[in-house]
């Protein structure tokens, strides 16, 4: 392991902390801040010549300032001779635009992934993408995982029967379909309907849920106003309880009132692939760990191992 190194800018230092913590490795050293004006400044403290690096930086809010350190130490990293460079961003920002849906809009997940690319990176990891897609946008080697098996564990833990799986629209009815395989499962879909980029309408439910322990799952949360509508939809049609597994926190606008609003959910579960600072903290609110599911991955790759088992 001497040849590994890992970084990280500021985005999720307690997560990069954790990571290390699992590897029994140290934090590289860093320097990350701003000039006076606000422009990112980066040195490398230490040599990282011919070294397998792994930077973690998850692109969450602020987005454009994390997006931009990432960058930056990535080029850092190349200028320095490093061997390898993987980006482990665990919450993939811009990735909500990721086709031409309308007339004149852009593709930002694409231009994201050129840009890492041009920067330096050889290698992608990251978790839970919000269109599987996207995989494909990049010319490197990309490794993306799923959360399912943390929040697996949860769930194992708590013995929870009669489990229904609710997918709250159509496009996530792949990922709901492999955690209902996993927890052998009901299925449900949320027949919703759009009226805005942040309001939507649940219309009908497709499956059995009366009686039923239902967990929601999708991959990120910003303002909740789906999760709402789902939950309120679901206990109208007879479910015992409502949980939510939601694997990136994004949990911007009006999110917190929302979820304090609606005593129809249970419990949030959310992952800390974002950090969630300490006015984003519910009681319903459960945040649980991927660092030990990263650092299993970041060991695999450093070793040139098998990463698929990860990936079921």
């Amino acid at each position: 392991m001497d040849k590994l190194a890992i970084l990280t800018g500021n985005a999720n230092l307690e997560l990069a902390r954790n990571i290390c913590k699992h590897l029994k490795v140290k934090l590289s050293d860093a320097f990350v801040s701003k000039f006076s004006e606000g422009e990112i400044r980066v040195k490398i403290n230490e040599n990282v010549r011919g070294k397998d690096v792994f930077v973690i930086q998850p692109t969450c809010p602020p987005v454009n300032e994390n997006l931009m350190e990432l960058l930056i130490i990535l080029d850092a990293l190349k200028r320095s001779s490093a061997q390898r460079i993987t980006a482990v961003i665990p919450y993939f920002g811009y990735a909500r635009q990721d086709r031409k849906d309308q007339p004149r809009v852009p593709i930002t997940a694409k231009l994201v992934a050129n840009l890492l690319t041009v920067a330096g990176a050889n290698r992608i990891l990251t978790i839970d993408l919000h269109a599987g897609q996207i995989q494909g946008f990049f010319d490197i080697p990309l490794d993306h995982l799923f959360a399912v098996t943390v929040f697996n564990d949860y769930l194992a833990e708590k013995k929870m029967k009669d489990l229904v799986v609710v997918s709250p629209d159509v496009g996530s009815i792949k990922m709901a379909r492999a955690y209902a395989k996993r927890f052998s499962a009901g299925l449900a879909i949320i027949d919703k309907r759009r009226l805005s980029p942040e309001k939507a309408e649940a219309v009908h439910i497709l499956g059995e849920v009366e009686g039923k322990n239902a967990i929601i799952v999708d991959d990120l949360i910003a303002t909740g106003g789906s999760l709402v509508e789902a939950a309120k939809a679901l206990k109208k049609a007879g479910a015992k309880t409502i949980v939510a597994a939601i694997t990136h926190g994004v949990l911007s606008g009006p999110a917190m009132d929302n979820i304090d609003k609606c005593d129809v959910l249970q419990k949030l579960l959310i992952t800390d692939t974002i950090p969630q600072p300490e006015e984003k903290q519910h009681s319903r609110i459960e945040v649980l760990s991927v660092a030990g599911l990263l650092a299993e991955a970041i060991k695999r790759i450093h070793h040139e191992e098998s990463v698929s088992s990860l990936f079921d």
